[in-house]
């Protein structure tokens, strides 16, 4: 379901918004030292993300009727999310991409996709422990990490044990090749 002229101008125009404030976010966050995960990596291009984009909502889009009901359609008529579930933890609303082709894996509307799929997975760098799929050839790299790097260095374990200790830690041994755009 590729987008229309007028639909592709409005989701370039809220994609412009959206970007100008999380941009203003994060530059608030780095300058108050918050921001603890820079983004390490790159697209693979494996479409994992776009499989099943899940969004996480406030209260009001969770609780009350009519304000997710809005936010469904929403969702369904600017961005092409059909609703699939809901998960509880986090709560978090599941969609189908209508964009999306599972045989190509591929987006028909790449230039007019969200700013969520625009931004994936910086979006996720914000969670106070971010989980990125594990086909996913971006990952979250800790930035103050180094005196426990060090730390598991030193540690009497083996050389696959260390591995898998900073993996799941997020401390990755190239930070010069981290992403720092926005």
């Amino acid at each position: 379901m590729k987008d229309g002229r007028l639909l592709g101008v409005l989701k370039r125009i809220i994609r412009t918004m959206w970007r100008f404030e999380y941009g203003l976010r994060r530059r608030a966050r780095s300058l108050r030292g918050e921001a603890r995960f820079a983004l390490g990596g790159s697209c693979e291009s494996c479409a994992k993300c776009c499989e099943e984009p899940s969004i996480s909502v406030g209260r009001a889009f969770w609780h009350f009727p009519t304000p997710r009901r809005l936010f469904l359609f929403w969702q369904f008529a600017v961005n092409g999310f059909e609703y699939v579930r809901k998960e509880r933890e986090g709560h978090v609303y599941v969609f189908r991409c209508t964009h999306f082709d599972p045989a190509t894996r591929r987006c028909d509307s790449y230039e007019t996709r969200p700013f969520m799929c625009e931004d994936y997975p910086r979006l996720l760098l914000e969670q106070p422990w971010p989980e990125l799929f594990a086909e996913c050839g971006y990952r979250a790299v800790d930035t103050k990490g180094d005196r426990l790097r060090d730390a598991i260095e030193g540690a009497a374990l083996t050389d696959e044990k260390k591995r898998e200790l900073r993996r799941r830690l997020h401390l990755y041994e190239e930070p010069k090749k981290l992403d720092r755009r926005r």
